[in-house]
């Protein structure tokens, strides 16, 4: 079967690569991959920034929908064909304090799929079965790739965050991440105010539609000035910066009010330079978020198959893995939305 493939570490190094299909242990579960979305850290994988301890030669990707093909024998709830999707976290050492608390996203030996481990960016991925979910009914193979980036804004945004009804809360960056964050913030009961570039033009459309009670555009509009007049000059309650962008970040702590909160999920690649004074001065509330772990993915598929959030109108595009590199620079170039794989044998 074919794979996109991290050969190894440092800038670029990926390509499609005849690789041997996996054999499920005891208590692994095979999958066949249907949709695998790509993701904006694979792009930090691919030009050598990421931070996620990397394995290479890898199999990429770990945004992926698929069909149980075969089970270990020791695999007990999961059954051959059944629909699924699948956690990041391969591997924890399940005795730290984050792992005895559940929050084995956080633990240090955590190996993760698409870079320590075979991803979802080939025909078929072996997982364990304890972070195998079955997907709803009403739920499509592409639809659920994009369970994973969801998880990820369900935690940053309803476990990590939390959100008032009323609250007006500033979006930075109306990609997939943050046009879920959106939806999840409107849901909470929250207004919302998404800013991007004039480069977003068809993405800032898409915000109105899924929801969003304002829409700026950063480069024709103060968004200050805006923030100002629609709170009585008091500023956002909540931030939650989804762009991975300096200068975002930078009008983020602008826009939030004294004592509002303010939450990272955008990856920068690298390090920035932050004015703390502005954290200080405002009595900020200042979290990151990072993964997910089981309890988001409950409350994940419970949003999805209750309808709460719309995926659909965020998949831009559907391509085979042996488009990879031009799927990743459309991703790069935000030329699309979340663009999906699909395996090739």
């Amino acid at each position: 079967m074919k794979g996109v493939v991290k050969t190894q570490k440092g800038k670029g190094n990926v390509s499609i690569q005849n690789v041997k299909e996996p054999v499920p242990g005891p208590d692994q579960v095979k999958i066949e991959v249907k949709a695998a979305g790509i993701c904006g850290s694979d792009l930090h994988t691919y030009d050598g920034t990421i931070k996620i301890p990397l394995n290479p030669p890898v199999i990429m990707g770990h945004e992926f929908s698929g069909i149980v093909a075969e089970i270990g024998k020791h695999v007990r709830d999961v059954k051959t064909g059944d629909r699924v999707t699948s956690e990041t976290t391969y591997s924890s050492c399940g005795t730290c304090v984050y792992c005895r608390t559940g929050n084995y996203n956080l633990c240090s030996s955590r190996l993760t799929i698409g870079y320590w481990v075979n991803g979802g960016f080939s025909k078929y991925c072996v997982v364990p079965e304890r972070i195998v979910h079955r997907l709803p009914e009403n739920i499509d193979f592409v639809t659920g790739a994009l369970s994973e980036p969801l998880a990820c804004c369900v935690h940053g945004v309803l476990e990590r965050t939390t959100i008032s009804m009323g609250d007006l809360a500033v979006v930075t960056g109306p990609g997939t991440i943050g046009l879920l964050s959106l939806q999840l913030i409107k849901a909470s009961g929250g207004r919302v105010i998404i800013l991007g570039l004039a480069k977003d033009e068809h993405r800032l459309n898409l915000a109105q539609e899924l929801g969003a009670d304002r829409t700026v555009n950063v480069e024709k509009e103060d968004p200050y000035e805006v923030i100002h007049q629609m709170t009585d000059g008091i500023g956002a309650d909540v931030v939650v910066e989804c762009s991975g962008s300096r200068a975002a970040a930078d009008l983020g702590f602008e826009l939030v009010k004294k004592r509002g909160k303010y939450t990272q999920i955008g990856v920068f690649g690298g390090p920035i330079e932050i004015d703390f004074e502005k954290i200080i001065w405002k009595e900020l509330e200042l979290r990151g978020t990072f993964s997910h772990n089981w309890t988001t993915w409950e409350k994940t598929l419970k949003l999805m198959s209750q309808g709460k959030v719309n995926l659909k109108p965020l998949v831009s595009d559907i391509m085979p893995i042996s488009k990879w590199e031009e799927a990743f620079k459309k991703q790069e170039q935000k030329e699309g939305l979340k663009i999906i794989l699909t395996p090739e044998d």
